[in-house]
């Protein structure tokens, strides 16, 4: 193995950042099996290879025994003892075994395994790197776009964009720069393999918490989302330090935090409510920007009655039910929209028990409601 070969090698372990004795090894492995393939060979032999001067030796090694019955792995100890008397029964003997112009084979097959484990090393390297970012935000750019996925470069690797996974009101075009939720990190034979996604309700947990800091740093929390990816979303935020206003620190000032949410998810519109422990309370935050006469909660089946002026009543249920859609499942509670002269005619009054229509915190005409509507174009504060 001449020295530009060592030289090559010693940039590459700096380059990539493997381990130097990881790489000797398996080109030590790499070139014993060369010799026993190249040169006939089955003996137990050993590699020494001198990584300042560049070359090889190989040593047979063989058992020193009483009687010989694999002359390939075995010595007698007559004929060990005139090499060295010091040798006894059981010792291992080596001989220089290497053959003429074994340098450019070893060079060869050296060159091969730097190749393969360089290659390999990478893909450990960028697995390690992507697994521990399940979960998380990246941002990438379009390379290419099939059928069946996008495929966007996220540095060191490409990652798929399935087509279940993107959102219906945008086109991927390549170059286009986008922010990705890693969903899945898969290690292959061909190397990780990268599942990302735009329609996941994570991508705009984190969306927040760059926008946000005080969601990052923890004041406030994201308590729920439920999302209609391309179209709508509700997110319930609460904090437990009485001093903060989660909505408003997730609006911002003119609602330029929100505002970035919603311009990175093309124009999603997006519903801040406040989380309350209170079913009542939360049911009737999360019907937003409808306003709620009266809540009834049915405990044993999870599910609640919620009274809406009849005015309010397709705005309480929301264009093909998304509304009452969206606030079931950030709520987790069944929930069941009757007009005020439906529950009437029921036997049930409005005005009875908790009443909202007249809250403060609800009015659509209070500039800090604790439940506000977004979308691209304009600012909506209900």
């Amino acid at each position: 193995m001449n020295t530009q070969l060592l030289d090559a090698l010693a940039d590459i372990i700096r380059e990539k950042g493997i381990s130097k004795e990881v790489v000797m090894e398996a080109i030590e492995a790499a070139i014993i099996s060369a010799y026993k393939r190249n040169f006939g060979q089955a003996q137990n032999v050993r590699v020494d290879l001198n990584t300042e001067t560049g070359t090889i030796r190989v040593f047979a090694r063989k058992e020193v025994v009483d009687e010989v019955n694999d002359p390939r792995l075995e010595i007698s100890l007559e004929e060990a003892q005139r090499i060295n008397p010091n040798y006894q029964i059981g010792d291992v003997l080596e001989l220089e075994v290497t053959p003429k112009d074994f340098g450019r084979i070893a060079a060869q097959t050296a060159k091969q395994v730097v190749t393969q484990r360089v290659r390999e090393a990478e893909r450990s390297v960028i697995y390690a790197e992507f697994v521990d970012r399940e979960e998380d935000i990246m941002t990438g750019i379009v390379q290419r776009v099939d059928s069946r996925f996008v495929y966007v470069s996220l540095g060191k690797t490409e990652a798929l964009l399935p087509a279940s996974e993107q959102m219906p009101n945008e086109t991927y075009k390549p170059h286009d720069r986008i922010k990705v939720y890693i969903t899945k990190v898969e290690k292959t034979t061909k190397g990780p393999q990268i599942f990302v996604s735009r329609t996941h309700p994570g991508l705009l947990k984190r969306l927040f918490e760059l926008e946000v800091p005080e969601i990052y740093d923890g004041t406030v929390e994201i308590k729920s989302i439920a999302r209609e990816a391309g179209d709508r979303s509700k997110i319930s935020v609460h904090s437990d330090n009485p001093e903060v206003d989660p909505v408003g620190a997730c609006v911002g000032p003119k609602g330029q935090r929100v505002q970035a949410v919603v311009e990175e998810l093309n124009g999603e519109k997006i519903d801040i409510v406040r989380w309350s422990a209170d079913p009542v309370e939360f049911v009737a935050n999360a019907l937003s920007p409808a306003k709620v006469l009266r809540v009834i909660v049915n405990e044993e089946q999870k599910a609640t009655t919620v009274i809406v002026p009849d005015y309010q009543l397709s705005l309480a249920i929301g264009k093909r039910g998304q509304n009452a859609r969206l606030a079931a499942k950030l709520t987790n509670w069944k929930i069941d929209i009757k007009s005020e002269s439906e529950a009437r005619e029921l036997g049930i009054d409005p005005y009875a028990q908790s009443t909202f229509l007249d809250s403060e915190e609800t009015s659509v005409n209070n500039e800090n409601d604790s439940n506000q509507s977004f979308d691209l174009q304009e600012e909506k504060i209900e």
